[in-house]
């Protein structure tokens, strides 16, 4: 009988074990689980994307490559693209082959430089027809514009830039017409930038600010000291002010939508010699304050 349960030992040793072991692997799976889901919550709370995972940096600056192309810009070249992405010569020389290869740029042999294909503006379109938010904004912006000879813009940012989504403009013939889409402007010197910055929480417009600061070195604490008395103009009347271009008063106030994404909404117009009236300036301002409201409460009722 002594001999019979101690054969038997072995066998309840490795059953121990084994339960061991699955338990272990059951909390290990239980965890996993845990962390995918606390940063999709995080994701969900806070409203921006959180991930565990790194990300890819031959990627991004891949990306930063076709970021630099801009509206109504020609070809360029590999050392006028390391300018613009901050990257080494080398390293784009490799990333342009990759993206010809992709098809997102084509190498132009007459300007000695590289263009953006026509896959870029089937990506754009494909965003543009996606975005029920800007077919909802578009005819009360044309509203707006046609009815007071003004023009009007819808902006999102996209780095240290504000980039136009929309825009109605009254041309020199009275005509209205859009903007093409797509045209950046600094966000740090605009009515626009401004506004978009002052609807930011805290944290995120901390963070900006501190990438805006290194793209304008000495001159900073001046831009500073605009962007501070923007952002205080906002909390105190509801939109700022800037005269970014030569004779144009710009008025801008954020818009947040109604699942949390930021845009900035702007009317600008021609200064009359010598100066603006403040008449007009309030008077404009009003009618941007009520746009603004008007396109929240449209996209409320569109679910968009």
């Amino acid at each position: 009988m002594l001999h019979s349960c101690c054969a038997c030992q072995p066998v309840s040793g490795s059953r121990n074990a084994a339960t061991r072991l699955e338990f272990r692997n059951a909390k290990l799976r239980k965890i996993s689980m845990v962390a995918v889901m606390s940063t999709r919550a995080r994701s969900r709370a806070s409203g921006s994307f959180v991930r565990s995972t790194p990300g890819s940096q031959s990627l991004e600056r891949g990306l930063a490559l076709l970021r630099a192309f801009r509206v109504g810009g020609g070809a360029l070249c590999n050392a006028e693209l390391a300018a613009r992405a901050g990257l080494p010569r080398p390293t784009v020389s490799r990333l342009t082959r990759s993206l010809v290869d992709a098809g997102f740029l084509a190498y132009d042999h007459g300007e000695r430089g590289y263009r953006l294909t026509a896959v870029c503006l089937g990506l754009a379109q494909a965003y543009r027809s996606s975005e029920r938010r800007l077919e909802v904004a578009l005819p009360l912006m044309r509203g707006l514009a046609e009815g007071r000879r003004v023009n009007v813009g819808l902006a999102q940012s996209d780095g240290p830039d504000m980039i136009y989504l929309e825009s109605v403009r009254l041309s020199r013939l009275g005509i209205f017409r859009r903007i093409v889409p797509g045209s950046r402007i600094p966000m740090s010197l605009t009515a626009l930038g401004r506004a978009f910055l002052a609807g930011l929480p805290a944290g995120e417009r901390k963070t900006m600010l501190r990438r805006l600061r290194q793209t304008h070195g000495a001159a900073w604490p001046s831009v500073q000291a605009e962007i501070d008395a923007a952002i205080r103009s906002v909390r105190e009347v509801g939109l700022c002010r800037a005269e970014w271009q030569a004779g144009m008063t710009s008025l801008a106030v954020p818009l947040r939508a109604p699942d949390g994404v930021l845009y900035a909404i702007n009317i600008s117009f021609p200064e009359p010699l010598p100066h603006v009236e403040e008449a007009t300036v309030a008077e404009y301002g009003r009618l941007l304050i009520a746009l603004a409201a008007e396109v929240r409460a449209a996209w409320l009722r569109a679910e968009c």
